[in-house]
């Protein structure tokens, strides 16, 4: 298998979050807690992890999780 296909089965996506500042921006009250969930192998099981961490999340307002698209930074070309 060539380079290009194995790249592509790998769409990795990372999963993290944590406590804001304020709910109008993105920036974290603390780095040093910040909540890496996982890396995943495609944007539908990403999707489902954050949307597990949100649920369960939900009565603290400032919480927030972000799904980050890492297959695009390792090849920002495509």
């Amino acid at each position: 298998m060539s380079d290009t296909a194995k790249q592509s089965d790998q769409l990795l996506h990372l999963v993290f979050g944590g406590e804001l500042e304020s709910l109008d921006g993105v920036r974290f009250k603390d780095l040093e807690h910040l909540d890496v969930v996982g890396i995943y192998p495609n944007y539908a099981a990403a999707k489902e992890a954050w949307q597990e961490k949100a649920r369960a999340t939900i009565d603290i307002a400032e919480m927030r999780y972000f799904i980050v698209h890492l297959h695009r930074l390792l090849d920002p070309e495509n």
